[in-house]
């Protein structure tokens, strides 16, 4: 898990003729672009679990303004806080930007149904505490983007 490790692994990928031949050389027609970043787990969060299996995930990319964690850091803690603590969402991971466009922040999210997280966003935005510390984070904010996911049945998060 560090840039040593992925270096071997895609100099092991650029040498395997079979992972050539087989995935990149049919995949390749059907890329359009790529965009790559690199992320880590911020130091407050630990990587969660689904509570169960099955549900549907939310992945939310948060646009920060400049001046990173220090800057927004807290109040963007004390946000995602106020939602856990609602209790209609479980918290899988925060991460945060090295490489790829700076003060980005993802967070990802386990709901047990579209239903059920559409439920409780609007129980949560009826939440005083909730409403406050979004308020607080929000004057940090650039833009937001919300992806449902729903895992395939080979996923390790399905």
């Amino acid at each position: 898990d560090n840039f040593a490790h992925r270096t071997a692994v895609r100099q092991a990928l650029a040498n395997d003729k079979d992972w050539q031949g087989k995935f990149i050389s049919a995949a390749l027609p059907l890329i359009e672009k790529q965009h790559n970043e690199v992320a880590y787990l911020v130091p407050w969060c630990q990587l969660g679990k689904p509570p169960k299996e099955g549900g549907v995930y939310e992945w939310v990319t948060f646009q920060m303004k400049p001046g990173g964690p220090a800057l927004w850091g807290e109040a963007f803690r004390a946000a995602i806080s106020a939602h856990i603590n609602t209790g209609y969402t479980s918290l899988i991971g925060v991460f945060h930007t090295e490489y790829g466009l700076l003060n980005t922040v993802h967070v990802l999210w386990w709901n047990e149904s579209p239903d059920h997280r559409a439920a409780g966003r609007h129980s949560a935005h009826e939440d005083a505490r909730v409403v406050a510390a979004v308020r607080n984070s929000v004057r940090f904010l650039e833009s937001q983007q919300n992806m449902l996911l729903i895992p395939l049945q080979c996923s390790p998060l399905k």
